[in-house]
């Protein structure tokens, strides 16, 4: 259905307690069909595919030829399982859940234990299904301004009247509550990227808190878990991670349950010494007078800026049911809470329960106090939780998953050999027979619309020179602020640690603000204040980009000026000189970077890989690649970090000025004319450069954007230039490296140089990639490979990528890649297929746009909304002879340079071959 609907989000989930079915779309028709196959997923699956995998294990021989041979196993969810637990936090949180929780549901893996899949049986899985995948089993949840009464008369008649009502008896008892705490320990594989190999133990203590259907109570906890942890002022924030035992908190910090610890300790050495100063901490809580008020006033207007920035009257331009909900309304937490029989429409009510909050402090002084004796001081049912890593971990589990093979090979009689061996190579043809399709419901190319609607934008320019673009938006009493900084100026040694300075330098202090103070007044006048490395390729030249640092913040109205006085602040007067908290955020970005990988190493292998492509891919490679995570690393192991903080200041001088500067501010109507005065004041009182820096790289082009539409007439633009930097000797090459990771999973990619976004043939690649992946790559690469995932995408920056992610292989998938591309040059694809990919990529395209976000393709990368039409145009003029053209001209083997990354373990294909790069 990902490529017969115009659907803005599509997945499903599975969680302890229950399977979530979420997807969203801006056509109705669009909606009816995909709850038609959503209802049909979940009630009346296909149990013949089913019977061949599963849940995900499937048996075949090594050598079909001969059915003696030994068999070996792979699986969809079996690597997704085998790959999710080489992320040790993961691995932690799987366990605090299991043995927090033993007595019912959440005491077993989900997902599945990988050594556990095999011993699935068929019948197991379909009794399962039976009883759980049940209508009578079911809850149903809909938001937007599509008519209910529609959507209750299709799930009516598609599923309600087509079962007989169950007593699925699936209520889940209240977990019974411990007499005294309990302690466990579990091991983990090592991390490659560990700042100290010796630190590596994680801790904490996790408490069971009320029941989650009481939803004022657990409105409470979440807020006093907030007090307790979040931000640099909170009491566990400083008598953790400032005492310097760990890089970072534990995972799962916070709410729910509450868990709190840390993060890379020394097992032998800390190991006592966390828990104790947990328990020291709350008794310390207790013993004061209570909470500051202006942190509980922080969190209340946090929670009122979270309201108004993500509303229910702007779910329906989320780009994603996720993001739609991510704030105030996460769906897993309402289906949890509605799985328990909770009041799903008291969940909404959160304005009722600030009233009702403030009401109880009011009355009770030592409300919030009384919460922490009894949840934290006198609850027995407490666990303390550690891991650590074993050298051979990986090495133990492969050799339990030889033996689980082994055993069960051995439990087969010759006959049922014989009948695995025709089931495999039964699942084989059938895996590659082309599908039929035809039974499912899909929309049109028709009925997408041919045009866009345009956005309008006003551009003006403030403090006399300076460009700032005005986009006037229901945006709910909410304005949103942005600012791009060049970064043509700064010194090439300086550049690495530019993502560094951009980590840090809201968390330093500014003005006459330290650290808490900054923290704190962040908190309680915006929504949040972020700074971010920018770089963009230019949308007709790919060996061009605009290189520099993108400022990003929200707040409601009345708190603009004090917003950007904190701008003000941060831009002239930052701190540096506080070193160990400075230590502190270094070692917490050395940590978020290494324990990314496990979930986005694709992206790693596929930045690595694009690296000598283009100009701006090796300072990508630079920002947001394995080379910033090695380092982060390095700088983390430093014993003296004084040289790294002596930069920042350096940073700063070519940075933090009105230089090269550009602005934009999404608000109201209403807000614009306050928010143009609070700009101007902002961009007159931070500083200039006393004299005209040249940039360090000679080959800069000034590149204007077309006019921009303000109403019935067109402003001239031509003073508004983006100042670009160009190579015009540059050469691709190739390269081909191998980053070594105790992992038992691979992540690929593989990149090739196409072409600019304004080129005819971009459209014609963007919908190649999708074809390839739906029709090619998704069956060869996740269904006969056993990847969990796998496809083809175009950059924005002209670069094709072939990846996939915790894949049992790597050279295998390379070749996978090359059968792709002959695929396309053949042209074995109908209409039908070209149309298919049209409406995916048109789902993407005309993904729905937040108030926040209109205006931002042309104020970040230069792409008007006339520019977006013409590309529209030539996506609908896409037909079979331009997929097979670009398909020769781009990716036939010589035909355009390549780059070639792999993450995972060690493999004797690429050690034997010197064409290699081995990190």
């Amino acid at each position: 259905m990902l490529n017969r609907s115009l659907s803005t989000f599509m997945n499903a989930f599975t969680a302890s307690d229950y399977t979530l079915y979420p997807f969203s779309t801006q056509n109705p028709k669009d909606f009816q069909n995909l709850l038609s196959v959503y209802l049909d997923a979940a009630f009346f699956p296909c149990l013949r595919q089913l019977d061949f995998w599963q849940e995900g294990w499937r048996l075949e021989h090594e050598n079909p030829t001969d059915p003696q041979t030994p068999l070996v196993f792979k699986g969809i969810v079996f690597n997704e399982m085998k790959g999710a637990f080489t992320d040790n936090e993961r691995l932690f949180s799987q366990h605090l859940q299991n043995k927090l929780l033993p007595d019912h549901t959440y005491a077993v893996i989900s997902g599945g234990d990988p050594l556990s899949i095999p011993d699935l049986t068929w019948e197991q899985l379909k009794q399962f299904h039976a009883t759980h995948y049940h209508p009578s089993n079911a809850r149903f949840f809909t938001y937007g301004n599509f008519p209910l009464e529609q959507h209750l008369k299709q799930i009516h008649e598609e599923a309600l009247t087509k079962f007989h009502r169950i007593e699925p008896n699936t209520a889940i008892p209240v977990q019974q509550l411990w007499d005294n705490p309990r302690e466990h320990h579990v091991k983990c594989g090592s991390d490659s990227f560990a700042t100290d190999p010796t630190k590596q133990t994680i801790i904490s203590v996790s408490f069971l808190l009320t029941d989650i259907t009481d939803t004022f109570e657990t409105f409470t906890l979440n807020l006093l878990s907030s007090l307790l942890v979040g931000g640099p002022n909170s009491p566990f924030y400083k008598a953790l991670l400032e005492a310097s035992l760990g890089t970072d908190f534990s995972p799962d910090v916070g709410y729910y349950p509450f868990s709190v610890g840390l993060n890379r300790i020394a097992e032998v050495e800390e190991i006592e010494d966390c828990p104790n100063n947990i328990a020291r901490t709350i008794d310390e809580v207790l013993s004061e007078k209570g909470f500051e008020e202006e942190r509980i006033e922080l969190l209340l207007h946090k929670i009122e800026s979270r309201m108004k920035a993500s509303s229910l009257s702007s779910f329906g331009t989320c780009p994603d049911i996720k993001s739609c909900l991510s704030y105030f309304l996460p769906i897993k937490y309402i289906a949890s809470c509605w799985n328990h029989e909770g009041d799903p429409v008291e969940l909404l009510k959160i304005a009722d329960k600030v009233t009702q909050f403030r009401q109880h402090l009011k009355e009770n002084p030592t409300f919030l106090q009384e919460k922490v004796k009894q949840y934290f001081k006198d609850n027995p049912h407490r666990l303390t939780l550690s891991m650590s890593p074993d050298e051979s971990y990986y090495e133990k589990q492969a050799k339990l998953e030889a033996e689980k093979l082994k055993q069960k090979v051995n439990t087969l009689s010759e006959e049922e050999k014989k009948q695995t061996y025709e089931k495999g190579l039964e699942l084989i043809a059938l895996q590659s027979k082309p599908q039929d399709t035809s039974c499912l419901p899909a929309l049109k190319v028709s009925d997408i619309a041919p045009t866009i609607p345009f956005t309008e934008l006003e551009m003006a320019f403030a403090a006399d020179e300076i460009p700032v673009q005005y986009c006037a938006q229901p945006t709910n009493g909410m304005v949103y602020f942005r600012a791009v900084s060049s970064l043509n100026t700064l010194p090439e040694e300086l550049k690495p640690y530019v993502p560094l300075f951009c980590s840090v330098i809201t968390k330093m202090g500014c003005g006459a603000l330290g650290y808490r103070e900054q923290a704190q007044q962040i908190e309680l006048k915006t929504g949040g204040m972020s700074v971010s490395p920018h770089i963009i390729p230019d949308d007709s030249h790919l060996d061009a980009y605009e290189q520099g640092v993108l400022f990003s913040s929200l707040c409601l109205d009345r708190n603009l000026p004090d917003m950007m006085h904190l701008w003000s602040e941060i831009f002239n007067n930052p701190h540096f000189e506080e070193e160990e908290h400075f230590r502190v955020l270094v070692k917490m970005t050395a940590q978020e970077l290494s324990n990314g990988i496990p979930d986005s190493g694709h992206l790693y292998a596929s930045v690595r890989a694009s690296k000598t492509l283009t100009p701006a891919g090796e300072l990508q490679e630079m920002f947001i690649g394995m080379d910033q995570v090695k380092l982060m690393k390095r700088i983390a192991e430093m014993s003296d970090i004084k040289p790294v903080l002596r930069k920042l200041p350096r940073i700063k001088k070519y940075l933090l000025n009105s230089d090269n500067m550009r602005c934009s501010v999404n608000a109201t109507p209403q807000q614009m004319s306050q928010a143009s005065k609070e700009i101007e004041n902002f961009l007159k009182g931070i500083t200039r450069s006393k004299k005209e820096r040249k940039p360090v790289r000679p080959h800069v082009i000034e590149k204007s954007p077309e006019p921009v539409p303000v109403g019935r007439e067109r402003l001239n633009c031509s003073q508004i230039t983006r100042k670009l930097i160009t190579e015009p000797t540059f050469k691709p090459c190739q390269m081909k490296t191998h980053f070594l990771l105790p992992f038992p999973v691979n992540y690929v990619g593989e990149c090739i140089r196409t072409v600019p976004y304004t080129a005819p043939d971009y459209a014609s690649l963007q919908i190649l990639a999708r074809l390839m992946t739906a029709k090619f790559l998704h069956r060869e690469i996740r269904e006969k490979g056993g990847a969990y995932g796998g496809g083809a995408t175009l950059s924005h920056s002209g670069i094709f990528t072939f990846y996939s992610y915790r894949d049992p292989n790597s050279i295998s998938t390379f070749s996978t890649f090359e059968k792709a591309a002959e695929w396309a040059q053949s042209g074995e694809f109908a209409q039908q297929d070209i149309d298919e990919a049209k409406l995916a990529v048109f789902a993407a395209v005309d993904a729905p746009i937040a108030p926040s976000d209109k205006g931002m393709n042309h104020f970040l990368n230069g792409i008007s909304d006339e520019m977006k039409q013409r590309h529209r145009e030539q996506l609908f003029a896409v037909s079979s002879d331009h997929l097979i053209d670009v398909a020769n001209k781009y990716l036939a083997g010589g035909k355009s340079t390549h780059g070639l990354a792999v993450l995972g373990p060690e493999n004797p294909h690429i050690a034997k071959d010197p064409s290699w790069v081995k990190r």
